[in-house]
């Protein structure tokens, strides 16, 4: 069996750091990719650079694959003897059910991502024989999500408003050095990603969303929470307040004796739903302000109202 020496086909150093292998990974993906390379065995390199990057892009698997990487470059130790070794090792690569070495849901669709060549002969024998062996890898492994290992991913940050209303707008990638126009679906929430077909040099493109914190409204989910101040008055009396939303302010009334904390609830006035039609709620917490600087009037006032309501609220501590 051929010894894959997978540092040499990524073109990196054996002590280079993960950045520069995802680097080195992305750049010879893009240009062997078969949808942007058509020239004879340029499939057959595009699987060979994405088998080496399952491997030294994993932390785990790299440092199991090193073992046998430096005794063959050695040649103290038959690198071959480590296998059984390594892959009997305690949280190593013994094979799960069917011969199984990880989660086929993990690796993704893999007609997908090697394209005309489907799955069969995806990785070498001594890929399989490093991690213990696929069995039925290349049957099960379909329809399921592209593997985070292999994602040309970047990240973008993007507002509540346009979160809230969707559209389209221009996103540079800064890994890439350049700008796409790119949809943003109404309601899109943090961690979510946004897929760009193709937009990578015949590559897919994955952009993962980050909504900033804003000032006003804190966001669960597609509801919305936003504090609104009111004063002793408006809570001892109750009135008609104005309040923001994400689409101009609107008008709720507080009720009498609401007190500071009190959250009321504008059903439909949240996020829209990311799947579906609808929207979530906003809920509206009042935080009663204490008046300063009184007058000699206001502290008038204040005074005849505590001689005439004699109440201590704090009873309740020890009733």
């Amino acid at each position: 069996m051929e010894f894959k020496d997978y540092y040499k086909i990524l073109g990196v150093d054996r002590h280079a750091d993960q950045k520069a292998v995802s680097a080195a990974f992305r750049r010879l993906a893009r240009e062997s990719h078969p949808d942007v390379n058509k020239r004879k065995g340029a499939e057959e390199r595009f699987k060979e650079i994405n088998e080496a990057y399952q491997v030294l892009g994993d932390p785990q698997k790299r440092s199991r694959y090193d073992q046998i990487y430096d005794a063959y470059k050695s040649g103290r130790v038959p690198w071959q003897d480590l296998f059984g070794r390594v892959a009997g090792a305690p949280g190593g690569w013994g094979t799960g059910p069917g011969g199984v070495t990880f989660e086929v849901g993990d690796l993704g669709d893999l007609e997908e991502i090697f394209g005309r060549g489907g799955a069969g002969g995806a990785f070498s024998d001594f890929f399989q024989q490093l991690f213990g062996g696929l069995g039925g890898f290349g049957r099960t492994a379909t329809r399921t999500r592209a593997p985070e290992a292999l994602r040309l991913e970047s990240s973008v940050e993007i507002t509540l408003e346009e979160a809230f209303r969707g559209g389209r707008r221009q996103i540079r990638v800064p890994e890439l050095g350049r700008s796409f126009d790119v949809e943003i679906p109404k309601g899109i929430r943090s961690g979510q990603t946004i897929r760009l077909a193709g937009a990578a040099d015949g590559q897919d493109l994955y952009l993962r969303v980050q909504v900033a914190p804003h000032r006003l409204f804190e966001r669960t989910d597609d509801d919305l929470v936003v504090e609104v101040p009111i004063t002793i008055s408006e809570a001892a009396l109750g009135a008609e307040i104005e309040v923001p939303t994400l689409e101009g302010r609107v008008k709720m009334v507080v009720p009498a004796g609401t007190q500071t904390g009190s959250r009321f609830r504008l059903r439909g006035l949240g996020m829209p739903h990311p799947r579906g039609e609808g929207r979530g709620d906003l809920y509206v917490r009042v935080k009663v302000v204490t008046p300063t600087g009184l007058g000699p009037r206001e502290r008038e006032l204040f005074e005849e109202l505590r001689r005439v309501r004699r109440e201590n609220p704090r009873q309740t501590l020890w009733s």
